[in-house]
């Protein structure tokens, strides 16, 4: 039977085993999916850990499959779905998790694979790449325009620093101290974190800045909120209440194949670099979740299934 990696209850790695599941079948409007490579995100370990998301109801079904976003070969297509037939290669989210030999994906956000865009790449665009261009769409700058990335060297953060400057926008970035080259090297102006930010910020932004991109929340999204006349202008996929309350909206999700086609033409056309820098087979799925669960993880996490 196909095997898959999943957590069996809520609750630390204890809760985590290898599982035998039927092979899926795809229900309407959703297509089976051999899989190839599974992004690690570390939205995976918090729903272990009991996280809820907005829209769910009721219990989990457990044991649950870990993974949302995964590349691979298309093997069945469900009930009405159009645009895809066998042997097609796609990426997309998941509708049953991805650290698996096979995973369902709604048709609806799946995109098929562009040439030059590999399997492992293609895997880890669905959450962290379609979000960061979701809110940079969100905001709507001008070319020319001044954006502040909160938690700029995260995984969101990496790629909304890049897409953002393919949009022709400065960047401004927050991150960690040890991760200031690398938010340099990706092209924008670092700021440390910490108290009193905005001062730092307006250090080297005389002119203010003209939209605020938060990742971290908290006390960080407080004080970079004081940056904008616009508060419009200030979208969160950290903080959903408290953007609001400070005249802000939490990201918007598209979630449509339009959007992941688009962040892969990004990465074809070398504006956007996924910056995949481990990987580990199936088999591994345990030190893969570690990797980016304990913050051993530069970059992003990807476990290779084999063909």
């Amino acid at each position: 039977m196909p095997k898959a990696y999943a957590y069996t209850r809520n609750g630390g790695p204890e809760t985590e085993a290898f599982v035998e599941v039927e092979r899926p079948s795809p229900g309407p409007g959703q297509v089976l999916v051999a899989v190839r490579a599974a992004g690690v995100n570390p939205v995976d370990w918090k729903l272990r850990g009991g996280l809820r998301r907005p829209g769910d109801t009721g219990e989990p079904s457990f044991p649950v499959v870990f993974g949302g976003e995964v590349a691979g070969i298309v093997e069945e297509i469900g009930e009405g779905v159009t645009g895809f037939t066998a042997g097609d290669a796609v990426f997309g989210n998941t509708a049953s998790g991805g650290y698996a030999e096979y995973a369902l994906l709604s048709a609806a956000v799946t995109a098929h694979l562009p040439a030059g865009l590999s399997f492992r790449d293609a895997a880890v665009l669905p959450i962290a790449a379609a979000t960061a261009y979701d809110g940079l769409r969100q905001l709507d700058l001008p070319a020319g325009a001044t954006l502040l990335v909160t938690g700029a060297g995260g995984g969101v953060g990496v790629a909304a620093v890049q897409i953002a400057r393919a949009f022709g926008l400065r960047v401004i970035g927050t991150a960690s101290e040890s991760k200031k080259d690398f938010v340099e090297q990706l092209g924008a102006v670092y700021a440390a974190p910490g108290p009193e930010l905005a001062a730092r910020v307006r250090a080297v932004a005389p002119d203010g800045v003209d939209g605020v991109y938060d990742l971290v929340g908290a006390d960080v999204l407080e004080e970079a909120a004081t940056l904008l006349a616009d508060r419009s202008k200030l979208v969160s996929a950290a903080a959903r209440l408290d953007v609001g309350r400070l005249g802000g909206a939490p990201v918007s999700r598209a979630r449509t194949a339009a959007v992941l086609d688009e962040v892969a033409r990004l990465v074809v056309s070398g504006d956007l670099a996924p910056h995949v820098t481990r990987t580990f087979p199936l088999e591994r799925a345990g030190e893969a979740l570690r990797a980016v669960e304990e913050g051993h993880a530069r970059g992003k996490v990807v476990i290779e299934v084999g063909a």
